[in-house]
């Protein structure tokens, strides 16, 4: 049975993503003004992009630079599953200005990847993309997926300068109003630098991604309201986890024990 599933989070309107379960049908060539990156499920595909011809099928990735004529058709009458993934210019560009010093969007070199641990980080992020709720977490896969494409199908290798004054005041940032959702844009214009330099620089210097440090600090408020006697529904909605057991799994990731096993061997 075929299937089509389209997703664009409001919160990340720079991406779109397509899954297409069992299709047989066939496309004229054509172009978006996206950058594209794709794989294969099941099946093969006859990938023609920039005039020339390859076999996409499972284990590698169709990289199509935007402005880019292509099609990706069945070979045969075989059906194929296959996601694609359009990402924005402009939101690549920021991925890009954060590893070297450009002013325009640097196309990839290669229009057919071979590599399986990105095949398997491409599927990880598609999956992640529906099931988590925190859209930071969501952007962080996002970049880190698309830095990953560009570090190793673009020519440039200009270093970044990091900036532990940026890393320090993001950090102020994170571990305050953590009842509420925060996006790297919005920390980012705040602090008036390219979101995705500012990822960079806090993962190098803080040894985590601001997600990940976000959600360290609302385990620690979670744990001094539990010390304060707080029932833990009312900690959940405080310290910004969606409900108790959200709470639940992530305080007992970090503390090894559940919210009320603490609260209740809490000794003051």
């Amino acid at each position: 049975m075929t299937a089509e599933t389209f997703f664009k989070h409001p919160a990340l309107s720079f991406a779109e993503y397509r899954h297409s379960v069992n299709s047989g049908k066939h496309y004229k060539p054509h172009l978006h003004k996206r950058f594209s990156i794709g794989v294969i499920d099941r099946g093969k595909v006859c990938f023609e992009v920039a005039g020339k011809v390859a076999t996409l099928q499972p284990g590698s990735l169709a990289l199509i630079n935007p402005e880019t004529l292509h099609a990706c058709n069945p070979v045969g009458s075989c059906l194929r599953s296959y996601y694609m993934l359009y990402l924005e210019v402009d939101w690549c560009l920021q991925v890009q200005q954060s590893l070297w010093q450009v002013d325009s969007f640097q196309p990839v070199t290669t229009s057919l990847l071979n590599d399986q641990s990105l095949y398997r980080q491409y599927h990880a992020t598609m999956a992640a993309l529906t099931k988590l709720e925190d859209v930071l977490a969501r952007e962080q896969l996002l970049f880190e997926l698309a830095e990953r494409v560009f570090l190793r199908c673009c020519d440039h290798k200009q270093a970044v300068v990091s900036s532990c004054r940026r890393v320090l005041e993001l950090k102020r940032i994170l571990s305050r109003d953590l009842e509420r959702s925060v996006s790297l844009n919005e920390v980012a214009r705040d602090l008036n630098v390219n979101p995705y330099t500012l990822l960079r620089q806090f993962k190098k210097h803080a040894g985590v991604t601001p997600h990940a440090y976000r959600l360290n600090c609302r385990v620690e408020q979670a744990r001094n309201m539990l010390q304060q006697g707080k029932e833990p529904a009312e900690v959940a909605l405080a310290c910004g986890f969606f409900d108790q057991s959200h709470l639940h799994r992530h305080f007992k990731a970090v503390t090894v024990v559940t919210p009320g096993k603490y609260q209740r061997n809490f000794v003051q």
